[in-house]
C-alpha cells in the first residue's frame, strides 16, 4: 500500500515518519524551504530530531507529480479563523482540489483536520470530484481520521493516543483501521460526521473549562485571594479538573470552538456557552495588562517607569509555534498604554516573529533594568530564573506578574512587588 501525506507540519510530519515504518510512504508540502530542510534532518517544529528523521525511509517533495499512483491520501494542512472568527476553509478547499487533480480511481482520500460536521463529504468530496471527475463513494472514497496532536508533549505521541478512524462505508472504515492501527490503538466512530463532531467538541470542552477559571481569577483578583492557592486546594478532592488560568491561543483550542459555533448556527441553534467561554478567554489578554498598569501606577514616582519586559511569545512553553498567540494581546495592549515593550523568548523563531507579529525579540545579553516583568509562557529557560536574575532585570521598585506561577519559589529583591492572580 502506498500513502501520501499532505502537509509536513507540526501534524503531518510525526504521522508520515510513523506509518513510513509499515508502508511505503511520501510526505508532501508546498513549502519547498521546508522540504530542503527535512531532507538535511532539521525539523523546525521540534516535534522529531535529526536522528527520527535520518532514520526513517520516509521520502519527501514538493512536487505534486511524485503524488500519482498513491493508494491513500491523508489531507493534514491547517484550518484556521478568519478576521471574523469564521471557518476559513480555504486550504482544505485548495488541498483538496490538489489531490483531487491526481487522483487515481479506487484512492481513498482521509482528512485530519479540524472540521465541522458535514465538510469532509458535501465540501472536500464535491472539490475533489469537480477537480478529478470522479465520483465520490463510486471512483474514489473518503475518510476522516481527527488530528489530535498536542505540540511539544513528549508524553501524549502518535503512537500513545488513541485514532478515531471513520470511512465512508465500512470497508473504507476497516481500511483505516488497518493502516492507523499499524501506528496507534484505534476507535471505529460510526460515521464520518460522527468523527468530525467528535473532534470539534474536544478542544471546544477544555476552552469553557479553561474559561471558567479565568472568571474566577478575575473574581477573586478583587479580594487578592490567589487562584493557584484556591485550586491547590480545591484540587484536594478526587473529582476536581485541573485546569489552570492563562491565555488562550494556538491553532486548536482558540480555533476549533469556532467552528462548532457557526455549524451551530447553520443548525438553527444560537451557542451560548461555547461564546461565552470564547468571549472570557479572548478578554483574558486585556485583564492581564490592567493587573501591569495599575501595579505600575502605584509604583514611587520617577522620572521613568515605563520599560516592561515580556517574558514568552509562543503560545504554550517549549515549542516554538506563534500561531495564534495571545501573548501578542498582552504586549498591544501595553504598547498602546505608552509603554516601552521588550519581548524575550528564546523558543521563537525571531524571524516569524517579526514577519507574524512586527515584534523584534531581544536576547538576554541586551537586557536589563525593566520596571515590569511578565512572566507570559513558562517555557524552562524561565524556570530557572534566580533572585540573582531578577536583580539585573529589574529596577529597584520592579514590579513581576507571574500569569503561569512559575516563579513561585523564588525569593524577589528587596522592594520588587509580585502581583499575583
Amino acid at each position: 500500500m502506498k500513502i501520501a501525506i499532505v502537509g509536513l507540519g507540526y501534524v503531518g510530519l510525526p504521522l508520515a515518519v510513523a506509518l513510513s515504518k509499515h508502508f511505503t510512504t511520501i510526505g508532501f508540502d508546498i513549502d519547498s524551504l521546508r522540504i530542503q530542510e527535512l531532507k538535511e534532518g532539521l525539523d523546525r517544529t521540534g516535534e522529531l530530531t535529526e536522528k527520527d528523521l535520518r532514520s526513517s525511509d520516509l521520502e519527501t517533495t514538493d512536487s505534486l507529480e511524485n503524488l500519482k499512483n498513491q493508494d491513500v491520501y491523508i489531507i493534514t494542512v491547517p484550518t484556521p479563523i478568519d478576521l471574523h472568527n469564521m471557518p476559513d476553509l480555504r486550504l482544505l478547499e485548495e488541498a483538496s482540489r490538489m489531490i483531487g487533480s491526481i487522483l487515481s480511481k479506487e484512492a481513498i482520500v482521509v482528512f485530519e483536520s479540524t472540521v465541522y460536521p458535514g465538510v469532509t463529504e458535501t465540501i472536500c468530496g464535491a472539490e475533489i470530484e469537480k477537480s478529478s471527475g470522479l465520483k465520490s463513494g463510486k471512483d474514489f472514497f473518503l475518510g476522516y481520521s481527527p488530528e489530535r496532536i498536542n505540540p511539544g508533549d513528549k508524553n501524549h505521541t502518535i503512537h500513545k493516543i488513541t485514532k478515531i478512524v471513520a470511512g465512508q462505508n465500512p470497508r473504507i472504515t476497516k481500511k483505516l483501521s488497518h493502516i492507523y492501527g499499524k501506528i496507534t490503538q484505534v476507535f471505529e466512530a460510526k460515521s464520518i460526521k460522527t468523527a468530525e463532531a467528535a473532534k470539534v467538541i474536544e478542544n471546544a470542552q477544555r476552552d469553557i473549562n479553561i474559561a471558567f477559571v479565568n472568571e474566577i481569577t478575575a473574581i477573586f483578583n478583587k479580594e487578592d485571594i490567589s487562584i493557584y492557592d484556591v485550586l491547590e486546594a480545591a484540587g484536594t478532592k478526587w473529582n476536581f479538573l485541573p485546569f489552570s488560568p492563562g491565555l488562550v491561543g494556538g491553532h486548536c483550542i482558540g480555533v476549533d470552538p469556532y467552528y462548532l459555533a457557526d455549524y451551530s448556527k447553520k443548525m438553527g441553534h444560537h451557542p451560548e456557552v461555547i461564546l461565552a467561554g470564547r468571549k472570557i478567554n479572548e478578554a483574558m489578554g486585556g485583564f492581564f495588562v490592567k493587573l501591569a498598569h495599575n501595579a505600575l501606577q502605584q509604583l514611587p514616582p520617577s522620572k521613568n517607569q515605563r520599560k516592561i519586559l515580556v517574558c514568552g511569545l509562543t503560545f504554550k512553553e517549549n515549542i516554538p509555534d506563534l500561531r495564534n498567540t495571545k501573548a501578542v494581546d498582552i504586549i498591544k495592549g501595553l504598547q498602546s498604554h505608552g509603554y516601552e515593550v521588550d519581548v524575550l523568548d528564546p523558543q521563537a523563531n525571531p524571524v516569524e516573529a517579526l514577519s507574524f507579529y512586527n515584534i523584534l525579540l531581544k536576547s538576554q545579553s541586551e537586557i536589563e533594568s525593566y520596571d515590569c516583568i511578565i512572566g507570559a509562557v513558562p517555557h524552562k529557560e524561565f524556570l530557572c530564573f534566580t533572585e540573582k536574575d531578577f536583580r539585573v532585570l529589574g529596577s529597584p521598585h520592579c514590579v513581576i506578574m507571574d500569569i503561569k506561577n512559575m516563579w513561585q519559589g523564588i525569593k524577589f529583591p528587596e522592594n520588587f512587588k509580585k502581583v499575583s492572580i
